[in-house]
């Protein structure tokens, strides 16, 4: 992890080899300091690239939740972030979208890096050709992650019956300059999603080089993460399941507590305890950074945001504390490191598990999985078994413990928008600020995200439309 490219190596590399086939006369002239990759090492320094390729910037749609707390002097000067976070139904969000572009741009540096292995990386050399084949598995796996974000942003959730007549994202699978693209479809963008994730688990191992690079653990998760939000029950499960046969490890969090439990309750101390959800967090699969992609502090909450953590909460209590400033009161993260909030972990499979089994009326098999979870989460004082009589309790149990569990990442959001179209699942946010009460309705189109103005202006070799009037 520690041996990787910088993005500028990156970006010289994706262009010169895009070039191979029309450049051939400028192919000797490289840049002082860059190389042309030519062995497998070089494709996988690429690919390793954590703070490019490796990392998730979901900033807006953890605002529109209302999961963090933004500060008054970010909210005054971005007027996006203050139409999210406000949920302003009248702003002009494309208009506002002009400096917000790290999603939309690095989501598709990381899938020009992708399609860059794939397209190559069977050429290279210095490398056997299992190496290449599970290389190139874990540039589709990577290219799959990225567009289930894409598409989870910039789109409408995936809804059957209308998924191929919606436009979503768009679909580019060549590294080339000026390469064509078209935005497909909803449905036609979660097919190739499927397609990368299946034609990518043939070839990879049980384990990878780093934690960066996709096993087999995370290509089962991201299947499960994906037939879940299209409603594909039986799927998601034989998939969570498959993951879980590779990975079922859980974080005792109620340890974790209790180790650091003097340094946590004591008053007015946010001094940092050492982040457990790093690289080597036993719950990874695969490793991705989010917002913070340099070890430093978790992202500050919402104190009302807090209260829809369980009492007893281990790894809440552990991550935050209340905290007032002047005229701001948040919840102020208290540990520091790394964080995993775009990898896959074994606590999302669990929960994928609990929906699947609950949808398919297993309600004592959905509880027992929830509490599992909940067993190395909620200190023993509080503990007690949750259980539910129907499928529609037994869900939104399962739905609190995932939205606490996973906050900060794409799945809440992912998760929110598929709910939403459900009746019995819909939510309306609420809340009061700055004595103004303020709600977001479950059909509001503040839901999906706009492309940004540069990606608009700038197309390319296609046709880019909004999916959203404001």
């Amino acid at each position: 992890m520690k041996k990787k490219l910088s993005v500028t190596i990156k970006i010289m590399a994706v262009l010169m080899v895009a070039c191979l086939s029309s450049c051939n006369d400028f192919l000797e002239i490289v840049p002082k300091g860059e190389k042309i990759p030519t062995t497998l090492a070089d494709f996988d320094a690429l690919l390793r690239d954590e703070y490019g390729n490796q990392r998730t910037d979901i900033t807006q749609a953890t605002l529109l939740l209302n999961d963090k707390f933004e500060s008054t002097s970010n909210l005054n000067y971005y007027k996006l972030y203050s139409a999210n976070y406000f949920w302003q139904e009248d702003a002009d969000r494309i208009a506002f979208n002009n400096s917000d572009e790290g999603t939309y741009y690095n989501s598709y540096m990381a899938i020009s890096t992708s399609n860059l292995i794939i397209e190559h990386a069977a050429e290279a050399t210095e490398a056997t050709e299992a190496d290449k084949k599970q290389l190139i598995a874990q540039a589709k796996f990577l290219r799959a992650t990225n567009y289930f974000v894409l598409a989870n942003y910039y789109a409408d959730t995936y809804e059957e019956g209308n998924a191929e007549s919606k436009l979503s994202v768009p679909l580019i699978t060549s590294a080339d300059i000026g390469a064509p693209y078209t935005q497909v479809s909803i449905k036609e963008i979660y097919a190739f999603i499927l397609k990368d994730i299946e034609e990518a688990i043939p070839d990879l191992r049980a384990a990878g080089a780093t934690i960066l690079h996709a096993n087999l653990g995370a290509a089962y998760a991201l299947s499960a993460r994906v037939h879940l939000q299209m409603g594909q029950y039986d799927q998601a499960l034989a998939a969570a399941n498959q993951a879980l046969a590779q990975n079922d490890k859980l974080f005792d969090w109620t340890a974790f507590y209790n180790q650091y439990k003097t340094q946590i309750e004591q008053p007015n101390v946010y001094t940092n305890a050492p982040s457990p959800m790093g690289y080597d967090y036993v719950e990874n699969y695969n490793f991705r950074h989010g917002v913070s992609y340099f070890a430093g502090n978790e992202t500050n909450i919402r104190t009302d945001r807090a209260t829809r953590f369980e009492q007893g909460d281990a790894k809440f209590a552990s991550r935050w504390k209340v905290r007032t400033v002047g005229a701001d009161t948040y919840c102020k993260s208290i540990i520091r490191g790394f964080f995993n909030y775009g990898g896959m972990t074994t606590t999302e499979v669990y929960l994928i598990k609990a929906e699947c089994l609950a949808r398919k009326g297993d309600i004592t098999g959905a509880m027992s999985t929830l509490n599992t979870v909940r067993k190395k989460r909620i200190l023993s004082s509080y503990y007690a078994d949750l259980t539910a009589t129907t499928t529609q309790e037994a869900v939104k149990l399962i739905q609190r413990t995932k939205g606490n569990e996973l906050i900060l990442g794409i799945t809440p959001f992912a998760d929110m928008r598929r709910l939403n179209k459900d009746p019995d699942y819909a939510k309306t946010l609420s809340k009061t600020e700055n004595g103004s009460n303020l709600s977001l309705s479950p059909t509001s189109h503040m839901w999906t995200m706009p492309f940004p103005q540069g990606a608009i202006k700038n197309p390319g070799n296609g046709t880019l439309n909004q999916n959203v009037n404001k």
